[in-house]
Formats: structure tokens, C-alpha cells, sequence
């Protein structure tokens, strides 16, 4: 685990410990509240009781005198007693008045109808009750400072689980359909069952592609026997515009097959470099003149000596050097630099949709037929990863597509 990954706030650990760290702030605010409160009436009882007990003791004969002696000017009183009393008879006061000296008071109306009250000292409650508000603050903190790492270490488990679902995935998105989560055998949460349905996904979708690409190898290797018939039944008629056009469909049906051959060989992954150092330069001059297109060469002043495939370096080149003159536009040019070749075109450019997604299979310009970026591309792109070379699609600044292909140098 990662400092970066540590200290992402938006990482589910620490949305959990800040869940967790809410659950204990607002349990410990009204755990806090009940107990102020409870603790706040029952010191305003207590205080009510000895104010009114004092009150009784001053009162009867020979009662005590002094600073907590009866009060018999109204004026000396608070407001509220005075009001309380003369409607009730009798009736407490906590008096605030004086934050840091605090008094209960207690008054009463005689038969007579004057007024007496007297008070009772509540500031060792009122400290008291103050001690306990800042231990509750204290210890409410300091338990969500270990409440919080402690929740945000347990939340790594799950979230480690899910990292690595969320690695499987982008796994078997990059083409890895044998990548499986290995839940294991637990069972009865959400992550077990996320992971068991990737896992599920991963078998059907390797599955139907396998189906898939034996349907296609089937079907090329059915084609080919009626084909290479076709073949020589073309040759065999006379000249004719008819005949120029009947063979150059059979070309055309013929380069298909062998595509989808050659593309059914490379998904099965039976293909196998045959390696041995080569001059990229002159690689690249006999395969430009092998395939008869236009193109412009240019070398750098060190071309470097590569360890590759020949037939399979002149596969890639010959499809790339065909896919630029059938859907870019002239002139066509190749760089050659160290051991890197640049095919440009100067055309309309690879659609946005190849530069994010790379080449797909069956072009064509119906959109309910889906679309594609021919089997040219595909097949490079087969031959460049079996070689261990690197195909990178871009587009030119001023126009144009521009393929390149770092292929690995020799030792």
C-alpha cells in the first residue's frame, strides 16, 4: 500500500472512518446532552430542596441568621421570585445573575402576605458540573482519535479485496481473459460476490471469444479449399475486362482468407518469432519494393540493427504501408531512426475511435453493422506483439496518420 494511496481522501478507508468518526461524534453529542441535562435537573432539584429547607429552618423560632438568613425586602430578591411567589405562595429561582457565584433561592408568602425568601451557595455544583462536561469533552476526543485509525485499519481489508477485484477487472480489460479475482471460499458479503461475478464474466466472455475465434479459423479453413478452385478456374479464362475484374475479386476473397488464418493463428497464441538480428534499413528498402506502393524513405544517420522476425517485420510493414495508401492519401513517407519506423500518411487520420480503443476487426461504413478499422491493422498489431514490438497510432499535427513501431534492438 502506497503513501499516495494512503493519503487519498476519496479512497473508501477514509470514507469509512469519517462515517464512523460521524457515528461516535453524534452518539458522544447525545450521550453528552442527556447527561448535562440529566445532570443539570437534578442539581436544580437538590438546589430547590435546600433552598426551600433552608427557608423552613430560618423560619421557625430560634432559626439561624446571618448571610443565608431570610430575605424580607422584595427588592433584594430576583424578579422572578418575586413574581413566582406572589402567584403561587411559594416557588425556586436559580439565580445566574452572578456567573461565577451562582444561587438557588428559595421564597414563600406568609398568612400575613409578606414576602421572605433566602438563598443557598450552588457554585460547588455548578464547578462540578462543569469538571464533567470538559471529562466528557476530553474523553469523547480521545476516544475518535482511536476510534478513527483503528476504523480506517479495518476498512483496509475490504478495500484491499476490492483493489484487487478492481485489478482483475482492468486485467482482463487489457485482453487478460485467464485473470480471475481468487475469492476463495468465503462467503456471505457483497465484495465475495463482486469478485464471484467478475470471475463468472471472465469465463463466459473467454469462452464465447474461444467459441468465437475456432467459428472464424473454421470458416477461413472451409473457404480456403473452394477458394484455391476459384483460384485456378480464374487463371484458366480467356482475357477479357470481365476476367481482369472476376480475378481481382478472387485477390481480394483470397487476401481475406488468409487474413482471418493469419488472425485466427494469433488469438490461439500458437505463433512463434523465429529471431535473428537484421538491418532495419535494408529490411525496410526490400519490403517497400516488395510491395510496389509509392512511398518515400528517409533513414537517420545510425539505422539500427534490430532482433526480429523478417517475414513477419515485412507482414507489418506491407500492411501498413497498404492500409496508408487505401485509406489516407499520397505522399506517403517512412522514418527510419535508431530502431523505430514512422509510417505517414497525409490523409484524413485515424478516427478517434481507433486512437482510444486500437484497430478492430471488418471495416465498414454501416453504422448497424458496426464498425471496424479493417483486418490489415489487426493483423500488424498481432505480428508487432509477437515480435515484441510496440505499434503506437497517432495523428499527425497537420493532418495525416502516423504509425509507429519501436521494435527491440539486438541483444
Amino acid at each position: 500500500m502506497g503513501t499516495r494511496s494512503l493519503l487519498n481522501w476519496r479512497s473508501l478507508r477514509w470514507k469509512i472512518a469519517l462515517l464512523v468518526a460521524a457515528a461516535c461524534c453524534g452518539i458522544a453529542l447525545t450521550v453528552g446532552l442527556l447527561v448535562h441535562h440529566s445532570t443539570y435537573e437534578r442539581s436544580m432539584n437538590e438546589g430547590a430542596a435546600k433552598a426551600h429547607t433552608a427557608l423552613d429552618t430560618a423560619l421557625t423560632p430560634g432559626g439561624r441568621s446571618g448571610p443565608d438568613a431570610v430575605v424580607r425586602v422584595p427588592g433584594e430578591m430576583p424578579p422572578e421570585l418575586v413574581r413566582r411567589v406572589r402567584t403561587q405562595g411559594e416557588a425556586a429561582v436559580y439565580d445566574e445573575s452572578k456567573p461565577y457565584r451562582p444561587r438557588m433561592w428559595a421564597g414563600k408568602r406568609l398568612s400575613d402576605g409578606r414576602l421572605v425568601a433566602t438563598w443557598v451557595d450552588m457554585t460547588p455544583d455548578q464547578l462540578s458540573r462543569r469538571a464533567l462536561d470538559r471529562h466528557m469533552w476530553k474523553y469523547s476526543l480521545a476516544a475518535l482519535a482511536v476510534v478513527v485509525p483503528v476504523s480506517a485499519l479495518a476498512a483496509e481489508l475490504p478495500n484491499r479485496r476490492l483493489r484487487r477485484v478492481a485489478r482483475t477487472a482492468r486485467r482482463i480489460a487489457s485482453g487478460d481473459l485467464d485473470a480471475r479475482t481468487e475469492a476463495g471460499g468465503r462467503a456471505g458479503d457483497e465484495i465475495t460476490e463482486i469478485s464471484a461475478t467478475v470471475d463468472s464474466m471472465a469465463d463466459s466472455l473467454r469462452d464465447r471469444l474461444r467459441g468465437e475465434q475456432r467459428f472464424t479459423a473454421d470458416v477461413a479453413h472451409e473457404l480456403r479449399t473452394p477458394l484455391m478452385g476459384l483460384v485456378t478456374s480464374a487463371e484458366l479464362l480467356p482475357e477479357s475486362e470481365a476476367t481482369d475484374l472476376v480475378r481481382d475479386r478472387v485477390r481480394v476473397m483470397r487476401t481475406l482468407v488468409e487474413d482471418l488464418l493469419e488472425i485466427s493463428r494469433l488469438d490461439a497464441g500458437v505463433e512463434r518469432a523465429d529471431l535473428r538480428p537484421v538491418a532495419l534499413s535494408d529490411m525496410v528498402r526490400d519490403s517497400l519494393a516488395r510491395t510496389g506502393l509509392e512511398a518515400t524513405l528517409t533513414a537517420g544517420a545510425a539505422p539500427g540493427v534490430v532482433e526480429t522476425d523478417p517475414r513477419r517485420l515485412d507482414r507489418i510493414l506491407a500492411n501498413l504501408l497498404t492500409n496508408a495508401h487505401r485509406h489516407g492519401g499520397a505522399p506517403v513517407e517512412v522514418t527510419i531512426e535508431g530502431t523505430t519506423v514512422v509510417v505517414r500518411d497525409h490523409g484524413p487520420g485515424f478516427p478517434h475511435s481507433l486512437l482510444v480503443e486500437g484497430p478492430q476487426r471488418y471495416p465498414t461504413a454501416a453504422a448497424e453493422r458496426g464498425r471496424g478499422h479493417g483486418l490489415g491493422l489487426t493483423v500488424a498489431s498481432g505480428q508487432a506483439r509477437v515480435i515484441g514490438a510496440a505499434l503506437h497510432f497517432s495523428n499527425a499535427a497537420d493532418g495525416g496518420a502516423v504509425v509507429t513501431l519501436r521494435l527491440p534492438p539486438t541483444g
